[in-house]
């Protein structure tokens, strides 16, 4: 990807998951059971997929719907067994409402012995689906460019601590540091903090701080 503009706004993508969550309700003596899972792209969705589907194999339905790639612009879904429209679309529309993208939903039905109807199944597709959403960790994904400064190691302690409250305040990210010469801070920044950013160094490092912009990458950064 090519590096940010200085100044520019970062886009918005959508936002993924940070781990597999499940969770189960009964409706009208029907278990529903959700498995959500982030996934890198389809091959894996269709991996965790199988993996329910062997796991729970004797279960009436195992409806599925996913969301992949980075702009959510690829997405797939599963009715298995169920009347058509009445579990995977409106899964995927859960996902869609959520604005989430490499994201699978597996929702598995052990028939209670009563009929929902078309409409009772729509709802207990969506709750499911919304509820184990509900419990799931959020991950936003964010444009950042990388910056680096180097900073000499008797100044490396203060300088950590700026940037780990600058961070927090401009909705940017802090990489591991690196130790040579000189201390090397990595910082994932959004195009329009990059210019105060700079300032900010320059302030504080009476104008000895310079940061190197380098390339932009979309980034995950965990939901606060």
């Amino acid at each position: 990807m090519p590096a940010a503009t200085l100044g520019t706004v970062s886009p918005r993508f959508p936002s993924t998951i940070a781990e597999p969550v499940e969770h189960e309700i009964v409706i009208t003596k029907s278990r529903f059971i959700t498995t959500v899972a982030p996934v890198t792209g389809v091959e894996d969705a269709d991996r965790v997929i199988a993996e329910v589907r062997r796991r729970r194999w004797d279960a009436r339905h195992n409806c599925t719907a996913m969301v992949t790639g980075v702009l959510g612009d690829q997405a797939r879904s599963s009715d298995d067994g169920e009347p058509s429209g009445t579990a995977g679309v409106p899964m995927l529309e859960v996902l869609r409402r959520r604005d989430l993208t490499d994201v699978v939903v597996v929702v598995t039905r052990y028939f209670g012995g009563v009929k929902l109807g078309a409409g009772g199944l729509v709802r207990a597709y969506s709750t499911s689906v919304s509820e184990a959403l509900d419990r799931a960790t959020l991950v936003h994904r964010r444009a950042l460019t990388r910056v680096t400064v180097d900073v000499p190691h008797a100044d490396a302690g203060r300088i950590d601590n700026v940037l780990r409250d600058w961070v927090r305040h401009h909705d940017a990210t802090l990489g591991d540091p690196a130790y040579g010469v000189a201390a090397t801070f990595e910082l994932w920044v959004p195009g329009e903090a990059i210019e105060p950013l700079r300032a900010d160094l320059a302030a504080t490092s009476a104008g000895t701080l310079d940061p190197v912009v380098g390339e932009e990458r979309v980034v995950d950064v965990p939901a606060t």
